[in-house]
């Protein structure tokens, strides 16, 4: 299927052409991790994309990867109904910072999707900024940063509590969520819960197996008011998966006894504990203070499934710990300037005890630990100046990162000096905006980013789930990149629109290369020579593309709204595309109200064939994807004050597809969810 390309110039006189008749008054998401507090998109120099209560809802999404599906410049890679990684403009989950209520995120990345841990059914908004963000979230954020913000403990007098169930046909999946507020005097607290019961999904060929799992979470807050200014604050949250199997992770084994095997994770759970403080000023030049500690445990068991033997032949079980701590402040000196400036410091822990069978007749488990005892520790600092001038907006930042790690040992001991390393960068963006009309603000900006070699990138050394043998490469250096971004966005009570251009070189860009011959043997050892992989540095990677979005409210309540994602990467060393990119895709879609209290929607996919694939880098590994089309058709009813049904069909023609990011043998990846019946309910009380 090709789609229809949108020139630069045909968008730019739709744009015009809107503005004539364009109204005074604007509105605009407010987004607080595109600045590091809230600011209004219209006067951000940058490509963010913002989802509500409301609009997480409306998509009955699983996850945070299923949320922002669709969404221009974002796409998903897949190994699992739970395993779902967002990409951001070409860069997956090792190049993408994730924030929970603004703290970040550490853990390796085996199998999964550790921002299916994130806690979705509870969260308030997902904000996601697009390209470079470096300067505020330090080495990681190359393609840019994830934060999911849950709820906060309220000073609103009383109790208050929120509901929600849902269930989809698919997969017959159960869902629910609860959150109360309690507060009195200078005291506030809230609890939340969620919980799903999620059964094997069917797609149009029937049901695909090992797709299901249960998933529970806790979060809660208590805040003491000290006075009008201060607050203390204590949070605590756990997110715990059983029985996740990766479906798209069966690969054939080279025993004819094993058959094959597939990745499964028993139990995975997360748990973080935060104690902050938060002053706001006052007066002509208030100065806001934000102080946190903050422990997160990220605990999975993942192990390797031999489907002949209906057992496991290789256990893995690890915790990665991050203690960090964070220091921000923002000075209002003068009402069109604002100065904030911050220091953060994490360490990063990981000591994985595996278990692996050795031979026939896979009976006997042996340690075999990819790596003991490895760390990694940051510390940063950064200031960030964002200026008034009348109609022009600047934005402008500087960091400076050390990123140190060490490890006693790699390959099961086999290696236990020349381990350490050390990395150390600056980043610096500078973004313009400017509001020649209401409806035409043009932007530019430029980003410098960073992103230090992961745990795994540097110690792993044996087998992974993707079925080959990975070598150590501690020696392996850090990515730098260059972003530039050209932009226009606007909105007022009827339109709102963004349309943005970017080009990204990223040089030394890790990733994980084929070896064979002597450089497999020398790497992997000759029985691993077959099937050696290595963490490399590139030369230089290119990432360059085209995204807009726009909405239009052509008659009183009722919407149409539309988004187009373009976007090519080229392994510049070999001179082809690069490995895994998304496919073209455009969204179209449409929500009113039909009748008092109920709303409609109504969205349709068209992603385009995506035959831009990596041949030499693979080997041949990545082939073509099929484009598709699909349609996803809802109705929320407000049958009272606080109360509301929705009714949702998703893939309504029942349309067999899966993801060009779809992981799985090529021929033979995991087909997407059917038809789906979705129903839920919310109240509040």
């Amino acid at each position: 299927m090709d789609l229809p390309r949108l020139s630069t110039v045909t968008i730019a006189l739709l744009v015009a052409f809107s503005a004539v008749n364009a109204q005074e008054s604007t509105l605009s998401a407010v987004n607080v991790t595109a600045k590091g507090y809230a600011a209004n998109d219209l006067d951000t120099p940058l490509s963010t994309t913002t989802l509500d209560r409301e609009d997480i809802a409306r998509r009955g999404a699983a996850n945070v990867g299923d949320a922002l599906r669709g969404e221009p410049g974002i796409a998903v890679s897949n190994d699992s109904a739970q395993g779902q990684n967002p990409v951001i403009r070409g860069l997956g989950k090792e190049s993408t910072v994730l924030l929970v209520d603004g703290m970040r995120f550490n853990s390796a990345q085996p199998a999964g999707a550790i921002a299916s841990f994130m806690t979705l059914g509870l969260a308030e908004r997902v904000e996601v900024i697009k390209g470079g963000a470096s300067v505020l979230y330090g080495t990681g954020a190359i393609g840019g940063a994830i934060n999911v913000l849950l709820p906060q403990a309220r000073f609103v007098p009383g109790f208050g509590l929120e509901t929600g169930a849902s269930f989809d046909s698919a997969s017959k999946g159960m869902r629910g969520t609860a959150v109360l507020n309690a507060s009195a005097a200078d005291h506030a607290l809230m609890l939340g819960a969620s919980l799903a019961r999620i059964d094997d999904y069917k797609s149009p060929e029937g049901t695909v197996a090992r797709t299901g799992y249960d998933s529970d979470a806790l979060i809660g807050q208590y805040r003491f008011r000290i006075d009008a200014q201060q607050q203390l604050r204590i949070s605590a949250q756990m997110h715990k998966d059983e029985d996740v199997w990766y479906a798209g992770s069966t690969k054939p084994h080279a025993s004819p006894l094993v058959g094959s095997t597939t990745v499964h994770s028993p139990e995975q759970e997360r748990r973080l504990l935060e104690i902050g403080y938060n002053r706001r000023g006052t007066g002509e030049a208030p100065v806001n203070l934000d102080l946190r500690v903050y422990r997160q445990e990220m605990e999975r068991n993942i192990n390797s499934w031999a489907n002949n033997l209906n057992r496991d032949i290789v256990t893995n079980r690890v915790t990665f710990e991050t203690n960090g701590f964070d220091a921000k402040a923002d000075w209002l000196v003068h009402p069109q300037h604002l100065l904030s400036f911050g220091v953060n410091a994490w360490e990063m822990s990981g000591n994985p005890d595996r278990k692996m069978v050795s031979a026939a007749p896979f009976t006997t488990l042996n340690a075999n630990n990819p790596f003991q005892d490895a760390r990694i520790k940051a510390l940063s600092f950064y200031v960030q100046d964002d200026m008034r001038f009348g109609r022009l907006n600047l934005l402008a930042g500087l960091r400076y990162d050390t990123v140190k790690s060490e490890a006693a040992s790699m390959g099961n001991g086999a290696r236990t000096t020349g381990l350490d390393g050390s990395d150390s960068a600056v980043s610096g963006s500078l973004g313009a905006i400017y509001e020649v009309a209401p409806l035409f603000r043009p932007y530019a900006n430029y980003a410098r980013a960073f992103r230090a070699p992961g745990m795994r990138e540097r110690y792993e050394s044996g087998l992974r789930g993707d079925g080959y043998f990975y070598a150590g490469s501690p020696e392996v250096e850090a990515e730098k990149a260059d972003q530039f971004e050209i932009g226009i966005k606007g909105a007022n009570a009827t339109v709102d629109y963004g349309i943005s251009a970017f080009y990204n070189q990223i040089d030394n860009y890790m990733t994980g290369q084929i070896l064979s011959g002597a450089a497999a043997t020398a790497a992997c050892g000759a029985p691993n020579a077959g099937n050696c992989k290595k963490t490399v540095n590139l030369g230089s990677a290119t990432l360059y593309g085209i995204e807009a979005h726009a909405r239009w409210q052509f008659v009183a309540g009722q919407w149409l709204s539309a988004g187009y994602s373009r976007i090519r990467g080229e392994n510049d060393d070999l001179n082809e595309p690069l490995f895994q990119m998304p496919a073209d895709e455009v969204s179209l879609g449409w929500m009113g109200r039909v009748m008092p209290g109920v709303k409609a929607d109504f969205t349709l996919r068209l992603v385009d064939r995506q035959d831009r694939v990596a041949t030499q880098f693979t080997r041949g590994a990545e082939n073509a994807t099929a484009g598709f089309v699909t349609a996803d058709l809802g109705a929320s009813w407000q049958f009272a004050k606080n109360q509301s049904l929705r009714f949702a069909v998703r893939n309504l023609a029942d349309k067999i597809y899966h993801e060009h990011l779809t992981e799985g043998v090529s021929g033979a990846e995991i087909k997407a969810p059917g038809r789906s019946v979705q129903l839920a309910w919310r109240g509040s009380f």
